[in-house]
């Protein structure tokens, strides 16, 4: 009980201007927002763990969008609804009047009357699935100021074209829990880097998030992938600018060997080059499915170019005392068993199949936490109250 008290003054202690912004991009945040999630994440999973019931809502919807598959992050928010009191209700685009031509305006209004928050994945065009959260943001706004809706929900922002917040913090939630505190994550290099796929069009957004938001905390972050397979500019911008702010370090490299080489954290994973998504994008918005098919043969056979960027027992060799962390974001592609030959070989992926499931537990908790800190101003409050009644959420 001292621990979720000590986590939830933590938490208050932060300055905080989330329950008046949506949580889009990390790299919009405040050093302090984001401590203040991590703890509000720590404190709901001491709170469960402690047998203490986290629902701050005793009704209400949450509504998720999902433009592209999801296991991993779909369960997730599923999780961080019921782990807060809410209901989960799909939009299927398919099935609504989104397919008759309902503007974006309408339809964030109109599901919105009893929705505490609206978690959308966007990923598939580049330069459009962040842009539509803000599209519905400023429609959710205009509805609660005109005395539609009697509250403002909560965007989540479950993964789009630039960024992957939900993931990306729940990494740095479980690289703090692993290392023991954030103090600890200066200094610690970590290597994001390309690896082969059998499969293309992997979003960026799971690399753009990491150098994006470990540049924050004073990491010494390398980023490597074959010549080609660039990032957006603006995020490789927005990197460097972070490093030079906390006391880390970014650099670029162009061998995944002179990445690994010292690496505490290595997080090998597969992604489509910044440009060839834009072509995509466009193919997808004109149904050319001829044209995405010569794109996939094209991008397949440049990716079979670069098969020997594969995390194998030689590569985490290089790393320091070649015991660095391996990362994924899940699923891996794993040379023997999902595929041919992958991202990582079995080996390896096998050594650290329990940690990366830990780092996958973060994920339900980090969607929850970003729920409190934008639907109440002094989520730390909250979640004190529900201790203080310590309602069981088990009966025993």
């Amino acid at each position: 009980m001292n621990e979720i008290k000590r986590l939830l003054t933590l938490s208050r202690d932060k300055k905080s201007s989330l329950s008046q912004k949506d949580f889009l991009l990390t790299w919009q945040q405040t050093r302090d927002e984001l401590e203040q999630v991590l703890y509000l994440a720590e404190a709901l999973k001491a709170m469960r763990a402690s047998n203490i019931d986290t629902r701050v809502f005793n009704n209400g919807l949450g509504i998720s969008l999902f433009r592209d598959n999801s296991t991993r992050t779909r369960f997730s928010y599923a999780s961080a609804l019921n782990l807060l009191g809410l209901a989960q209700q799909d939009l299927d685009e398919g099935k609504s009047q989104i397919a008759h031509g309902e503007t974006v305006r309408e339809t964030a209004n109109m599901i919105s009357f009893c929705a505490e928050v609206i978690g959308i994945r966007d990923d598939m065009y580049l330069g459009a699935g962040n842009a539509y959260m803000r599209e519905v943001g400023a429609a959710l706004d205009e509805g609660y100021q005109a005395g539609v809706l009697p509250q403002r929900p909560a965007i989540v922002n479950l993964q789009c074209d630039i960024d992957h917040p939900t993931q990306s913090m729940a990494d740095l939630a479980w690289l703090k829990e692993h290392f023991g505190s954030l103090e600890n994550l200066k200094g610690k290099k970590i290597a994001m880097t390309w690896a082969y796929s059998p499969s293309y069009g992997k979003p960026l957004s799971v690399p753009q998030g990491i150098v994006g938001l470990m540049t924050r905390f004073g990491m010494d972050v390398t980023l490597a992938h074959p010549e080609g397979y660039n990032l957006l500019p603006e995020v490789i911008d927005v990197a460097s600018k972070n490093a030079a702010s906390s006391g880390g370090s970014f650099r670029q490299v162009s061998s995944m060997e002179e990445a690994f080489k010292d690496a505490d954290i290595v997080y090998p994973k597969s992604w489509a080059p910044w440009q060839i998504m834009q072509q995509r994008t466009e193919l997808l918005r004109n149904s050319d499915s001829e044209g995405l098919k010569a794109l996939e043969k094209t991008c397949l056979a440049e990716n079979a170019r670069h098969q020997r960027w594969h995390c194998t027992e030689e590569m985490m060799a290089l790393t320091r005392n070649g015991n660095a962390l391996y990362m994924h974001c899940l699923p891996a592609d794993i040379t023997g068993v999902s595929c041919e030959r992958g991202e990582v070989e079995a080996s390896v992926f096998e050594r650290y199949r329990i940690p990366t499931y830990k780092e996958a537990s973060w994920k339900p908790l980090i969607v929850a936490a970003m729920i409190l800190a934008r639907r109440f101003e002094d989520p730390a409050d909250v979640l004190a109250r529900r201790v203080e009644s310590a309602i069981p959420r088990i009966l025993k």
